[in-house]
């Protein structure tokens, strides 16, 4: 019985991690929008820490090495920031399942998960754009000034993020409890 629960498990990791990665070549032209961190966010709510972690670090890997407008394969420190950002946010999701995995949710926790995305995309950006200057080799002022110069692409990306976990978190977790 219990293999049949991990085949279950991995099932439906596989269905996470494939919905990650199509819906984000789907978007990937549509600047500061992407649902690929409340999907990997969504399979450790659904599927536990474990897979949570799995489900984000295999999708952001196929994500962003196949990527057809840059494969994040030419520079190690980016897709090591990119994979590590997304296994944070498939444990959070996986920490979070008590809080959050119920059918129905009140007001302060849905705005507690719409801060949730938001704080999570902000550990993603900071990340992901930090990997370049730390990874050249640049100095302290200067990787500040580079996170820095990006904070209003990222701040838009956060607010966005956090709009699309309020919405859609609760939606899904409705019908999966």
């Amino acid at each position: 019985m219990a293999e049949n629960t991990n085949l279950t498990k991995l099932v439906r990791a596989a269905m996470f991690a494939a919905l990650a990665v199509g819906l984000g070549y789907s978007l990937m032209l549509v600047p500061n929008v992407e649902l690929i961190t409340v999907i990997i966010f969504l399979s450790g709510l659904t599927l536990g820490i474990r897979w949570g972690i799995l489900v984000g670090a295999v999708s952001e890997f196929i994500f962003s090495a196949m990527n057809p407008l840059g494969s994040s394969l030419m520079f190690p420190p980016l897709i090591a920031a990119q994979i590590i950002s997304m296994i944070i946010v498939g444990l959070a999701g996986g920490l979070l399942r008590p809080v959050f995995f119920k059918k129905k949710l009140s007001f302060f926790r849905i705005v507690t998960i719409g801060l949730t995305g938001f704080l999570l995309t902000f550990i993603f950006d900071s990340l992901t754009t930090l990997s370049y200057p730390i990874g050249s080799g640049f100095d302290w002022p200067q990787t500040w000034g580079i996170y820095l110069s990006g904070i209003g692409f990222t701040i838009v990306h956060q607010l966005s993020n956090g709009f699309i976990f309020t919405v859609c978190v609760p939606g899904v977790v409705k019908y999966l409890s």
